[in-house]
């Protein structure tokens, strides 16, 4: 039995965010009922066409839920809606707030019908303030939270290269429901949880908010290089790329060993960690490793307990030795295939996981009208 077993969860979502927090109930065991809407679904089906006939943000988020056509602005559809309310443990929305009241469907109003209902909302910056009416995606709040302004290398910035605010808001909603359903086990109390992708980005930040504050300073983009330690970072070598990160003296001192000069490490420019930071430059032309293949040197690096890792191209992942020693790829349907992903990162010795097929657009909606005694409202939405 898995945790969430028994739990029902009804999202009206798209995008990232809050299909990635409900795909990770699925896979805790909820029952996730995801309402798109009629004649095309959720507009993440066709990010790219990567996976099958859908993308792969879709592919990555929707693994495990059954999908329901809907048209929330349709009288016949939206009490259906009202029946998977009913149904429902928990409702996420990610519609704007404006949206979702104007339709009913906001958590103020589910609740005042049924207290004990969790109910998460998701919106760009918040219900007010000054940004209240603004739309955000994830290049825009990594922009506004300054992640931008830190990513990239001298003059050059760079947005982060995954979805990171999207992932930042789907973990912190995800975790929420967790709380909110145990206190509602502990209680009988339900919840409304709210949170913004601005604020969801803006607690990943932090750190370098803290560090910019404490100093006067925000940390300068380095690039791959660690802004505060070195050297931290990727060293060509000749057959690829080591990324070090020593962040310690006697890790610099077994480094040095390894390369063969132990005098190194007695540099006055290299003594500590603040004083090679201050000489990276002069650090970085003396750390040559073009006589190294990459494997021998991570060996080397290895024996002498020198943190390091190789620099990899993602369309490696799926072959990374340690992966695939462990077991940790599995075949999962998609709309017009099957992919290759990943199972879940944190293993449990008191539930299981099995991996689950991604929805084509209102594949089940027959199915639950049946169950909630409906009659057919509309034909299901063409793949």
């Amino acid at each position: 039995m898995r945790p969430l077993d028994g739990v029902v969860v009804l999202s009206l979502e798209q995008a990232v965010a809050v299909p990635y927090a409900s795909r990770l109930l699925a896979d805790l065991g909820a029952r996730v009922i995801k309402v798109e809407r009629p004649g095309g679904g959720d507009f993440a089906r066709d990010y790219d066409t990567a996976c099958g006939s859908v993308s792969s943000y879709f592919a990555w988020t929707n693994a495990g839920k059954e999908s329901v056509a809907l048209d929330l602005k349709d009288p016949a559809d939206r009490e259906v809606v009202d029946r998977l309310v009913d149904l429902a443990d928990v409702v996420l929305c990610n519609l704007s707030p404006g949206a979702a009241r104007r339709l009913g469907l906001d958590a103020d109003t589910l609740r005042r019908a049924r207290p004990g209902l969790v109910v998460g909302e998701l919106s760009a910056y918040g219900a007010d303030g000054p940004y209240a009416g603004r739309k955000a995606f994830d290049a825009l709040v990594q922009s506004e939270t300054g992640l931008v302004g830190l990513t990239g290398d001298g003059e050059v910035t760079a947005r982060a290269g995954i979805s990171v605010a999207d992932i930042a808001a789907g973990v912190q909603l995800h975790a929420a429901v967790l709380a909110a359903l145990l206190h509602r086990a502990r209680t009988g109390e339900g919840a409304t949880l709210r949170l913004s992708l601005f604020e969801a980005m803006a607690e990943w930040m932090h750190q370098p908010m803290l560090y910019a504050a404490g100093t006067g300073a925000a940390a300068p983009r380095t690039g791959a290089h660690h802004p505060s330690i070195a050297p931290y970072g990727p060293f060509p070598c000749a057959d690829g790329t080591v990324h070090l990160a020593v962040q310690n003296d006697p890790q610099w001192r077994r480094l040095c060993a390894v390369l063969g000069r132990p005098g190194l490490a007695d540099d006055p420019r290299f003594g500590t960690v603040a004083s090679r930071v201050a000489h990276r430059a002069e650090l970085h032309e003396a750390l040559d490793f073009s006589g190294w293949t990459a494997g021998g040197l991570l060996a080397a690096l290895d024996a002498a307990d020198v943190p390091a890792a190789r620099t990899r191209d993602v369309a490696d992942l799926p072959a990374h030795p340690q992966l695939t020693a462990r077991g940790r790829l599995t075949p999962v349907p998609v709309p017009g295939g099957e992919v290759t992903a990943l199972r879940p990162p944190v293993d449990s010795d008191a539930w299981g996981w099995e991996p689950a097929p991604v929805p084509a657009p209102g594949e089940h909606t027959e199915r639950v009208l049946r169950e909630l005694g409906v009659e057919r409202v509309r034909a299901a939405s063409p793949d």
